[in-house]
C-alpha cells in the first residue's frame, strides 16, 4: 500500500503551483486534478475521486479537441470509478 497522505500532499502542492503558473483551462492543470483523483480512487474514496476527475474532465473538454486521446482517457477514468462503485449504468 502506498503512502496516500504523502502523495496527496505533493500532488496538492503541484496543483497550487500549477494554478498560479498556468491559465485555468490549461491541460496540465487538468492532469494535476486527475492525479489527485487517482489517489482518492486508490484509497477507495470514490466520491472524492469523481470530484477531481470531473474537474479535470471539464478542463479537457474546453481545452482539447473532441478527438484528443487525453479527453478519451478522461471519459474512461470517470467510467471506471462508476464501475468500481457498482453504478454500471453511469459507467457506460
Amino acid at each position: 500500500m502506498g503512502d496516500y497522505s504523502k502523495a496527496l500532499e505533493f500532488y496538492e502542492k503541484h496543483l497550487e503551483i500549477t494554478k498560479k503558473a498556468l491559465p485555468s483551462n490549461h491541460p496540465d492543470l487538468a492532469a494535476s486534478y486527475s492525479n489527485i483523483g487517482q489517489v482518492y480512487k486508490n484509497m477507495g474514496d470514490y466520491p472524492k475521486a469523481l470530484e477531481f476527475y470531473e474537474k479535470s474532465h471539464q478542463i479537457y473538454e474546453k481545452a482539447l479537441p473532441s478527438n484528443h486521446p487525453d479527453l478519451a482517457t478522461s471519459y474512461g477514468t470517470i467510467g471506471q470509478v462508476y464501475n468500481d462503485m457498482g453504478d454500471y449504468p453511469k459507467a457506460l
